[in-house]
């Protein structure tokens, strides 16, 4: 595996729409949420594990862009990459479309620290974790 992983699909029902009519950014939240997770699963980083050896990933920073309404009964697909990994901390990028229509309905970058669980601070990303990332690493287009 490498690169875009898909990491989520979902409806859009309507208890996730507001009075507008279109799907509350709470759900958008909660769907890019569950994908981060199981993105972090499929690259290898399994929590279980993680908190055994006491580091793990913890959000630091996270930026939602919504670029296209959905709307009840909209399916949408997440897909997933690394776009930095850096000397504490990786950037993950999540992409939402609508698979009936092909369009981008919002992005979700995700900054995570590497982290010590017990000392409670950032520590460097060894680098057997950097291995587990590479393979996913891309560049965004634009």
């Amino acid at each position: 595996m490498s690169g875009w992983m898909e990491c989520f699909r979902g409806v859009v029902y309507p208890w996730h729409c507001d009075h507008l009519g279109h799907m509350n950014v709470q759900h958008y939240v909660g769907m890019f949420d569950q994908a981060g997770f199981h993105f972090l699963s499929e690259i290898g980083f399994r929590f279980h594990d993680m908190d055994a050896q006491g580091e793990t990933l913890v959000d630091a920073q996270h930026t939602i862009q919504y670029k296209q309404e959905q709307r009840v009964g909209s399916l949408v697909k997440v897909e997933s990459a690394i776009t930095r990994i850096g000397t504490k901390s990786v950037t993950a990028f999540h992409r939402m479309t609508n698979t009936e229509t092909g369009v981008l309905a919002a992005t979700s970058e995700v900054v995570s620290v590497y982290f010590d669980l017990r000392r409670r601070e950032s520590l460097p990303l060894p680098d057997a974790v950097r291995e587990k990332m590479r393979p996913h690493l891309v560049a965004l287009e634009g």
